[in-house]
C-alpha cells in the first residue's frame, strides 16, 4: 500500500505562496505519476495537479493554471506544489497520491472516494 504524505501546509494572506511537499519513505517514487487533490469544508476531494513519472506530461485544474506549479525531484523522492497568487478559495486540506506510470488524465481522474489517504495538509487562505 502506497503511503504518501503531504506537509507545508499553513495560514497564509490572500496573494501569498506556499510549497507543499510530497514524500514517501516506503517506495521509489521514480515509476509514480503523482497527483495532488484537495478538499474545501463540504465539498468533494479534486484534483488540482497531476505530473507523470517522467514530469514531461503536467495537468492543472482550471482554476489553479497559471498560479500552481507541480514538480517533482526524484533524487529527493519527493514530489511538490508551488502554489502562488493564493486565494481564499484555495482554503483547503490539500493531499498527495501516486499512481506507476499513470497519465495525467487517469491520475487526475482516480476515484478520490476510495484507497488510502493521509491526514493532509492544512491549507487556509485568509487575512
Amino acid at each position: 500500500q502506497l503511503q504518501l504524505v503531504a506537509s507545508g501546509g499553513a495560514l497564509v494572506q490572500p496573494g501569498g505562496s506556499l510549497k507543499l511537499s510530497c514524500a514517501t519513505s516506503t517506495f521509489t517514487l521514480d515509476d509514480y505519476a503523482i497527483g495532488w487533490f484537495r478538499q474545501a469544508p463540504g465539498k468533494r476531494r479534486e484534483a488540482v495537479a497531476c505530473i507523470t513519472h517522467s514530469g514531461q506530461s503536467i495537468h492543472y485544474v482550471d482554476s489553479v493554471k497559471g498560479r500552481f506549479t507541480v514538480s517533482r525531484d526524484n533524487a529527493k523522492n519527493t514530489g511538490y506544489l508551488q502554489m502562488n497568487n493564493l486565494k481564499p478559495e484555495d482554503t483547503a486540506v490539500y493531499y498527495c497520491q501516486a499512481s506507476m506510470r499513470a497519465t495525467v488524465q487517469a491520475m487526475c481522474n482516480m476515484d478520490t472516494e476510495r484507497g488510502s489517504w493521509d491526514q493532509g495538509t492544512q491549507v487556509t487562505v485568509s487575512s
